[in-house]
């Protein structure tokens, strides 16, 4: 239920939780609108995209997290990371942006009506998508590029494999793998074959049929977006000097969870292969490359579904089941005053 607590053009709609938990603890209300503080923009928010890392920001598990949002409760108590809207006002500072500018990126507290964001996590929104589809982009986008490029250097003419091909980051993997010239098979379930070839996948393996790890080393790379397998079985499938990127961790609590975050790190000196992590933190020339991309026609969003403010904790949680195929967008433009 929203309460109304002071005049709208000080308050705004918004998806709040003031403590760790299940997702049906998030309520829509009314808070203070923020203002913009040297080096940021303050957003019209049309679009929030949601993704894992917003189920584990919730729910404030694996307890990792909290090293970020907060030890004890959120430090923002609004989720979301990724915004697409129009910028509304500009703090001191900012050089790149002027108001009515239509822009995407990366901040806190996207599931809101307006949001602050510092000028260096956001670019001007692609011309041939939507605010909607540029919504989609920063988070999951910036994760396959700084995955691809950065992390395993992918080269022209290399076999890379992506498990969890359908996913946020996986089907966005895709379109920037074939963007640098390599060729992609892609792992996903059957509901998801169509989509992942769509995205230009050069090879489809439905994991309900066929083991990816079996029939010897093919693979210069493979993409882990959901680690179900062990180590062994990924070593099997990759060429002797290929590149091991782990990019979820998740499936495990506790001690499991830490020992499988660590444990290709740890072991990559002793074999001949790389084991990789890597961490993803959004710039705005790398918001810029997506951009470039998706002008080129390299790269647009694959949308799973698109829901209200309201409907987001279902959304939250049908994320959190592993079965969302592209991303998830929040509309916020019916919500904006």
């Amino acid at each position: 239920m929203t309460a109304h607590l002071a005049p709208q053009s000080e308050y705004m709609t918004a998806l709040v939780h003031h403590r760790y938990g299940p997702f049906d603890q998030l309520q829509i209300a009314e808070i203070v609108r923020p203002t913009p503080g040297q080096g940021q923009v303050l957003i019209r928010v049309h679009a929030a995209s949601l993704h894992a890392g917003d189920c584990m920001c919730v729910k404030g598990s694996p307890a990792v997290v909290r090293l970020a949002t907060g030890l004890l409760r959120p430090k923002n108590p609004v989720p979301g990371f990724d915004v697409a809207g129009e910028v509304v006002a500009v703090g001191p500072g900012v050089t790149r942006f002027q108001v009515g500018d239509q822009v995407f990126g990366a901040t806190e507290g996207a599931c809101a009506t307006y949001a602050c964001a510092p000028e260096s996590q956001l670019a001007h929104k692609p011309n041939p998508l939507t605010l909607h589809q540029a919504a989609g982009l920063p988070t999951s986008g910036l994760a396959a590029l700084h995955g691809l490029r950065d992390a395993a250097g992918l080269q022209a003419g290399q076999r890379l494999l992506i498990n969890g091909a359908a996913g946020g980051v996986g089907h966005f993997a895709i379109q920037i793998a074939k963007a640098m010239g390599a060729h992609v098979t892609g792992v996903c379930g059957p509901i998801s074959s169509a989509m992942v070839r769509e995205m230009g996948a050069d090879e489809v393996i439905d994991y309900t049929k066929e083991d990816f790890a079996e029939g010897g080393p093919r693979f210069d790379v493979i993409f882990d977006n959901v680690e179900n397998r062990s180590l062994a079985d990924i070593r099997a499938a990759l060429k002797p000097e290929g590149i091991y990127l782990a990019n979820s961790g998740t499936g495990a609590s506790g001690i499991r969870f830490m020992v499988r975050l660590i444990k290709p790190v740890l072991l990559s000196p002793f074999v001949g292969h790389t084991l990789k992590r890597y961490l993803s933190t959004p710039k705005a020339a790398d918001l810029e490359v997506l951009k470039q991309y998706a002008e080129a026609g390299q790269l647009h969003p694959a949308i799973d579904r698109t829901v209200s403010l309201g409907q987001a904790v279902e959304a939250l949680a049908h994320i959190d089941s592993g079965h969302a195929h592209g991303q998830v967008i929040v509309d916020l433009a019916g919500s904006l005053d």
